[in-house]
């Protein structure tokens, strides 16, 4: 195959900025860990007793999580993944390529805010479990009211943002491996509970079925009241909010920058993995140790921060498990905060931008209701960014169908998009003006607003030459995209296949932390399942918090050392 002049200048452009190559695709498997990784985090513990003390009831949070859930990763599938993988770029360089340089910036503007928010959210809820250790009272107010918190909070943030900013690679690896241990640890949280749950409701510690279960969660967990007294949130409530909790990624099209490199589009049902299992079971199960914990102390959940949770159902380890999943969580925002903030001031370093929104980030954090408004925080940032994702839905999806050109912008060298950025304003006003009158939940207001820019953006885009004759522009496209993929495979055929480790040594690492956490859950089945009177409870949560903390060192070491063996033998090679 003949040269192309053009692949010569492919090697002076930053490679984010390019489709990615095919060698650097990956398997489903990769896809099911990172959205595991992703969604059992610290968030879990705040959004689980939220639910709690907004008063949904029991089958309104079995059946509206499933249906929310369901409905969040068919978004993922049908509208994300097909997008990525058909042009192997992430939301930044197609909304580039689509509305110029302008809308690019006020974009990333707003991802830096929404992630450093975020960011600063987990930052609050890590410092909770450390606070804890010093017998710092519950911080419930908007804002902090001691001194030695806020201290916490600083060092804290302090290691989240050097982190962040020079050994993000290493967490990015670290968190994969929290996701297993994560699952494990909050149903084992609810199992060490709800015994206590049970005496509280029934008078015995043992359920004799499913209705028992129900009586339980009427009763002491999701009680159809909120903490005023007054008749809770309902059903298309709890559905509404599992969908919009992540319409930032799916329907805004941010997890563009993962489906990239999915071999196929069906890999988006992979999200699945992290809705179910950190969306449904871990929200379910971090409802049910919130409840818990209000019976134990004779609180309210609502007095109660997710320090004190996850120490009285967790003991040592609950602290481990806020810490680490609140300091992983934050630093992946605080390094998408950094990324966003070093694409509007080019000139300055990722690092150098990082540490900047990383001190705004840490402030923030000293502020509680950061984390205590989580619900409202999540679903209004969703509002913020869906318009973009519903942009490049209809450039993407929409046009072709409707004899409109893709890329036309770009075609026109037009670096200030007129249609994109008017759409977008247009489509704020629409999605809070409808907030604003109230005229349906706020958790569904971002698919009106999605539909409302796709049709703005339509009817603009045609309006300033979406609908233009371009057949010897998208010749050129098309032949750019055929030198890029021949640039590709050339440099492809100098880069090392990754060596798997399949030594012995490290199949015994492999080995013992998956017997680690079998153990954890088999000391949590004999809390929940095999004590019969309050006395044997007592004993066997007490045997189980020794159990669990032991093998959550022991899970970590090994599953490190896997990791790191793994990660030297790659270098080596």
């Amino acid at each position: 195959m003949a040269t192309s002049p053009h692949t010569q200048t492919f090697k002076d452009v930053n490679e984010e900025q390019l489709p990615v190559a095919n060698n650097k695709l990956h398997g489903w498997k990769h896809f099911a860990g990172l959205y595991a990784g992703e969604h059992v985090a610290a968030t879990e513990f705040v959004i689980g007793a939220t639910f709690v003390a907004l008063g949904a009831s029991t089958i309104d949070i079995l059946l509206g999580l499933l249906i929310g859930n369901l409905l969040a990763m068919c978004s993922w599938w049908l509208i994300t993944a097909p997008i990525a993988v058909e042009t192997r770029l992430s939301l930044y360089n197609y909304l580039n390529k689509i509305a110029g340089n302008s809308m690019t910036k006020l974009y990333n503007w707003a991802n830096v805010v929404i992630f450093s928010v975020i960011s600063a959210a987990m930052i609050t809820v890590s410092s909770t479990a450390v606070r804890f250790l010093f017998d710092i009272p519950a911080q419930l107010d908007w804002y902090p009211n001691s001194f030695w918190f806020v201290a916490i909070v600083l060092a804290v943030g302090s290691i989240v943002v050097f982190v962040a900013m020079y050994g993000f690679s290493t967490v990015a690896d670290f968190s994969k491996l929290c996701a297993p241990w994560l699952f494990v640890i909050f149903i084992a949280g609810s199992f060490a509970l709800f015994p206590e749950l049970s005496n509280h409701v029934l008078g015995s510690t043992s359920l004799t079925s499913f209705s028992d279960f129900m009586t339980i969660g009427d009763s002491s967990i999701w009680t159809g009241t909120n903490a005023d007294g007054e008749k809770g949130i309902g059903l298309l409530e709890v559905i509404g909010f599992a969908w919009a909790a992540n319409s930032i990624t799916h329907f805004g099209l941010i997890d563009m920058a993962i489906f990239r490199f999915a071999k196929r589009k069906s890999y988006g049902l992979f999200s699945g993995v992290g809705m179910f299992f950190g969306h449904y079971l871990a929200w379910i199960s971090a409802g049910i140790m919130g409840a818990g914990v209000a019976v134990l102390l004779k609180t309210t959940i609502t007095s109660l921060d997710p320090g004190d949770v996850a120490y009285h159902a967790l003991g040592w380890t609950g602290f481990v498990i806020v810490i680490i999943a609140g300091w992983t969580t934050a630093n992946a925002n605080l390094y998408r905060a950094g990324l966003a903030a070093q694409s509007i001031f080019v000139n300055q370093s990722r690092e150098r931008t990082t540490a900047i929104v990383g001190v705004v980030t840490v402030i923030i954090a000293c502020f509680p209701f950061v984390f205590s408004q989580m619900l409202p925080l999540l679903t209004y940032a969703g509002l913020l960014v869906v318009p973009v994702g519903g942009i490049v839905f209809a450039e993407h999806v929409l046009f072709p169908k409707i004899g409109l050109t893709r890329y036309w912008a770009k075609y026109k060298n037009i670096t200030r998009s007129v249609p994109a950025i008017a759409s977008w304003a247009l489509a704020l006003v629409f999605g809070f003006g409808l907030n604003a009158i109230d005229v349906m939940s706020f958790y569904y207001l971002f698919i009106p607003t999605w539909i409302f820019t796709i049709v703005i953006y339509t009817l603009l885009a045609k309006k300033y030459g979406a609908g233009e004759d371009y057949t010897q522009e998208i010749e050129a496209e098309e032949q750019e995209q055929r030198d890029i993929k021949e640039y590709q495979a050339a440099q492809a055929k100098d880069i090392p296949k990754p060596v798997i480790d399949s030594s012995v040594f490290t199949k015994v690492l492999n080995a013992v932390s998956t017997v680690s956490l079998v153990i954890i859950f088999i000391f949590a089945s004999q809390v929940m399942f095999f004590s019969e009177t309050m006395s044997m409870y007592s004993a066997n949560k007490s045997q189980f918090e020794i159990a669990c903390f032991i093998c959550t060192v022991i899970y970590f070491v090994t599953a490190y050392w896997s990791l790191k063996r793994h990660k030297v033998l790659n270098t080596a090679s």
